[in-house]
């Protein structure tokens, strides 16, 4: 906790100015959070094993692919909203102080839960293979960020200002204290992720049910989610079958989930790291594949035509 709290104090600080994030520093601070996330496994392996290890891993793989699906959301939020380049960065920093925060709160009742009663299991199953299914056969139905319900009550009980003033959060209009455009667009960034949030930990959870384990492998990989939404802001358009794969992945965590309370029990950590590489890989190159003819690789058209389901 001490490191991750850390690691976001110094991001902080060297990102204090509000400058435009371009793609050669984005690439540098996802080599750090990449770095520092792989490090840790690691400390783990020589800590607690190669079986603690591996499962960490197996986590940290499995949230950082989905949290791609979260960059395809965060593009369209900033596109629908107008977001300025250089209030990006200190959107994305607040949003992901906000999705630890759910994930920890989501973490710990999710993982009593699945100790407490063992029909979760087949629940939460149920609940990741049902979102595997509507994320590959209903990819690209959206709802407009400004009707997100959330969005909507914040509007209703703050006084809103329908424009921008800096990087302000909050301002004085005609001498009271009202939201910017910015705070709404903070909210609509949050409440997405609070959705985000709720398949990602059953998938882990589908994997391990250790808080520790859990709750690191999500923030080494939420870390990274704000350098990695700059350095795929450009290419998100070729990504045009990497749903499919994120689906792949959430119906196997259901599946793995679901048998762990039967007589298979628990898949081999080896088996579900392989199944999740493969099917990363897999997803990007057919990807990158079908796309080839048609978009030149750094294309930076806005990815308007391929944003996630999950929301």
């Amino acid at each position: 906790m001490l490191a991750v709290a850390a690691m976001l104090a110094v991001d902080l600080f060297l990102h204090r100015d509000n400058h435009v994030i371009g793609f050669r520093e984005a690439a540098i601070w996802s080599g750090i959070w990449i770095a520092a996330g792989l490090l840790f496994g690691v400390v783990l392996w020589a800590w607690q094993g190669g079986d603690v290890a591996g499962t960490y891993y197996a986590g940290y793989l499995i949230e950082k692919a989905l949290s791609i699906d979260n960059v395809f959301v965060f593009a369209l939020i900033f596109t629908y909203f107008a977001v300025p380049p250089a209030f990006q960065h200190k959107v994305l920093f607040w949003g992901v102080i906000g999705a630890l925060i759910f994930r920890l709160v989501f973490i710990f009742v999710g993982a009593e839960l699945l100790e407490t009663f063992f029909w979760t299991a087949y629940l939460f199953g149920a609940f990741l293979i049902y979102t595997g299914y509507k994320m590959a056969f209903r990819h690209g139905a959206q709802t407009p960020p400004d009707r997100n319900p959330v969005v909507r009550l914040v509007r209703k009980i703050i006084p809103t200002d329908a424009d921008y003033h800096g990087d302000k959060f909050f301002t004085k209009a005609n001498g009271k204290r009202v939201a910017t455009l910015l705070f709404v667009v903070l909210i609509a960034v949050e409440a997405t992720d609070l959705i985000f949030a709720i398949d990602s930990v059953a998938a882990i959870l589908a994997i391990t049910t250790s808080t520790f384990i859990v709750w690191t492998a999500n923030a080494f990989a939420i870390l990274g989610l704000r350098s990695l939404y700059f350095c795929l802001a450009g290419l998100l358009r070729r990504f045009v079958h990497l749903h499919y794969g994120l689906a792949v992945l959430l119906a196997f965590a259901g599946v793995k989930l679901i048998l762990s309370e039967t007589p298979i029990g628990k898949l081999p950590i080896p088996v579900t790291l392989g199944v999740i590489v493969v099917t990363i890989a897999t997803s990007i190159v057919w990807s990158l594949r079908a796309t080839r003819a048609t978009t030149p690789l750094g294309d930076p058209a806005a990815p308007s035509g391929a944003p996630s389901s999950r929301s």
